[in-house]
């Protein structure tokens, strides 16, 4: 086993990959070894095409060219305005681009608006390694040490708000930037979570500035993606990091989902007791009335609380008026979420009974 040093002044190193401290590589299995969701390895950029830069581990977004280094991970995603890839089952000389956060796979599909641009192609040099020659991992990376002291039931869990949409790009995050906002100026202290998804710290960064104290999502514990984990490993995943969340002793925590209702990972948890026990009230975002409608009633018949509708179609005065003559939900603005007075909406638009319910429900399970 011949192992290769790293040479990081000519590396682009994705922020997926911060905790990654190996200077080693593994070429010779390149073609051998089939890779996991997390795996690390280093590729070399062949052709631009829908990414054009990473984002690092400072953070800041690099443009990438033809021949440059990067280390990144392999993961999947769903991006339904984006694309869809997988990591790979078997070797390939062409690699693609799958997240800007340093997410790499085989991609599946992608949106018709970038169909004459298509993926970022790579081809893979080799795998990071340890000293003993074993792949590097991503996932949990660096927390090892923390994991076994974490207990699901050490803080009594705050009130946890959902920040829930038709699909991506419904206006999830900024709802629940704008929840913060005025939860904030009620005096109350947020944590906000965002717990699938794909590696890029944008939402989180936005959410910390409008007022969230500790701002977190899947990444921070190693996850490159969150698509096709098993409801378990998302399970789990949450209780870190409620735990985390939970640290700064909260009022409230904010947790977004990506994605629609009928996503893969989101339909599975919503339809989870575990999951369910704790959720105060679901905030919900469409872009457009009649879906701001069906899902929330969706979400009903799943015994949430709605503590309103809200999302892209509030930019449009008709759309507001059709869901506020068509439905019993409360429509909120952004200028109705930003404000301090949130805090009676919310006690307003809450069934104490159903979280009480929940609770009780499931006490003890985990």
């Amino acid at each position: 086993m011949k192992l290769h040093k790293i040479n990081p002044a000519g590396l682009k190193k994705s922020i997926i990959c911060k905790n990654v401290t190996s200077t080693l590589i593994d070429k010779s299995i390149k073609r051998t070894y089939m890779p996991k969701a997390g795996d690390v390895a280093i590729f070399r950029v062949k052709e631009i095409g829908k990414h054009t830069r990473i984002q690092t581990t400072n953070g800041n977004n690099r443009y990438i060219l033809p021949g440059d280094l990067i280390m990144a991970t392999f993961g999947n995603r769903y991006a339904t305005e984006q694309l869809e890839g997988y990591v790979p089952t078997k070797y390939s000389s062409n690699y693609h681009i799958l997240g800007q956060g340093g997410v790499v796979g085989k991609m599946a599909s992608i949106h018709n608006k970038f169909e004459l641009i298509g993926p970022t192609s790579l081809s893979l040099v080799g795998y990071v390694v340890d000293e003993s020659g074993q792949v590097v991992n991503s996932k949990y990376l660096g927390h090892e040490a923390q994991m076994e002291y974490i207990s699901p039931r050490t803080i009594p869990i705050p009130k946890v708000i959902l920040s829930l949409g038709t699909s991506m790009d419904s206006g999830k995050t900024t709802s629940a930037a704008f929840l913060t906002r005025g939860l904030k100026l009620a005096k109350k202290k947020v944590a906000y979570i965002k717990l699938t998804g794909t590696a890029y710290t944008k939402d989180k960064a936005m959410v910390r500035d409008y007022g969230a104290k500790m701002s977190l999502d899947f990444s921070d514990f190693g996850f490159p993606s969150t698509y096709m984990c098993s409801t378990r490993e998302l399970l789990i995943l949450y209780k870190y990091l409620l735990e985390k969340a939970k640290s700064i002793f909260p009022d409230f925590i904010v947790v977004e989902i990506a994605d629609g209702l009928l996503q893969r990972e989101t339909a599975a948890l919503l339809k989870n007791n575990v999951f369910a026990e704790n959720v105060y009230g679901v905030l919900f975002s469409s872009a457009d009335s009649i879906s701001a409608i069906s899902g929330a009633n969706m979400l009903k018949e799943l015994n949430y609380n709605i503590i309103g509708v809200t999302g892209l179609f509030t930019t449009s005065p008709l759309l507001v008026d059709e869901v506020r003559k068509q439905s019993e939900y409360k429509v909120l603005l952004g200028e109705d979420l930003m404000s301090k007075e949130i805090i009676d909406t919310l006690g307003q638009n809450i069934k104490p009974e159903i979280f009480e319910n929940k609770v009780a429900a499931n006490n003890g399970l985990c």
